[in-house]
């Protein structure tokens, strides 16, 4: 066998170089090291609460291991806590959905990911929302589309202008991508706002993205999505999660609603397909918090009585 002497080059595929990436986590890090010097820093670089994970939460965490939740699960994610999620969802958004349209996944990245994959070929158009997180804009490159930002305007308050909205849409675009409560701004829509979204988008062949990640985070009004408007449930895709409501964001647990009719029923099921590809599934001691009834179960308060409010909530009212 004739040995190699010459370097091989390692060539990368072409869309490597249209992947971008998000500094949070590399400004993190430096903030760290200057914490282990001593200082005293504010976070404002990463999107978590500055809590840990509520006791009960561990303590459910922790049973779980100790009673066998450690093995293979379904690639959606335990038929329980897939029921619980449909069931909370359709009582805060008033639209039914079933445990069969519900995927489990680690964190919000995957359904971005997935979905844009699903449904995103090159030369298509996805408008998507800017400032905002830069994975949007990212995986819209990655995968050869054209993205087309929409500029969130501080005398707007940084929310979406529905009429800027509907001067981007062209025959090319194939998917909208909404985030209420914003991120990074903080932003978020009326339940007008809503209406007039879904007007500008008309009766389009477009899916929308609805990143609904904070969405139990508002201390003023409440949320609108939509989802919850009549006819919207089949062409929306909701991302949400436990990592910012419960202080949860190092245990990758989130999950993905997608449509029901006979024709885009196939847009959940293409995204559970190519989720089994990458990640055969998620943590079993993690989604084995649910069946204790505790998925999401308010915690202890400050006085140790029941908070009647979520964990970031409830540190807010306790500050």
């Amino acid at each position: 066998m004739t040995p190699v002497t010459t370097p091989t080059e390692l060539r990368l595929a072409k869309r490597m170089a249209r992947l971008g990436t998000e500094t949070a986590f590399e400004t993190l890090a430096k903030a760290r090291a200057l914490e282990a010097q001593g200082k005293s820093i504010i976070h404002l670089e990463i999107g978590e609460p500055d809590f840990d994970t509520p006791t009960n939460v561990i303590d459910a965490g922790i049973d779980a291991i100790h009673k066998g939740y450690t093995h293979y699960t379904p690639s959606a994610g335990l038929p329980a806590l897939r029921e619980t999620v449909a069931a909370e969802v359709t009582r805060t958004h008033g639209v039914p959905v079933t445990a069969e349209e519900v995927v489990i996944v680690p964190g919000g990245k995957p359904t971005i990911y997935f979905t844009f994959t699903a449904l995103v070929e090159e030369g298509d158009e996805v408008i998507y929302p800017n400032p905002g997180f830069p994975i949007y804009e990212s995986l819209i490159n990655f995968t050869g589309a054209k993205p087309v930002p929409l500029q969130m305007r501080e005398e707007k308050d940084f929310r979406l202008d529905p009429n800027e909205l509907a001067d981007l849409i062209t025959d090319r675009t194939k998917l909208i991508v909404l985030n209420s409560p914003h991120n990074p701004t903080g932003s978020v829509v009326t339940e007008q706002d809503v209406k007039d979204i879904a007007a500008a988008i008309g009766d389009r062949d477009i899916m929308v993205l609805s990143d609904e990640i904070y969405s139990r985070l508002i201390f003023e009004g409440r949320h609108h999505s939509l989802m919850s408007l009549p006819g919207w449930r089949d062409r929306v895709i909701m991302l949400d999660g436990w990592s910012k409501t419960y202080a949860m964001t190092g245990w990758r647990v989130g999950w993905l609603i997608g449509p029901t009719d006979a024709i885009t029923a196939a847009t959940t099921n293409k995204v559970a397909a190519i989720r089994r590809n990458l990640v055969t599934h998620h943590g079993g001691s993690m989604q084995g918090i649910q069946p204790e009834g505790r998925c999401f179960a308010p915690p202890a308060g400050k006085d140790g009585n029941a908070c009647h409010l979520l964990p970031a909530q409830c540190k807010h009212e306790i500050l």
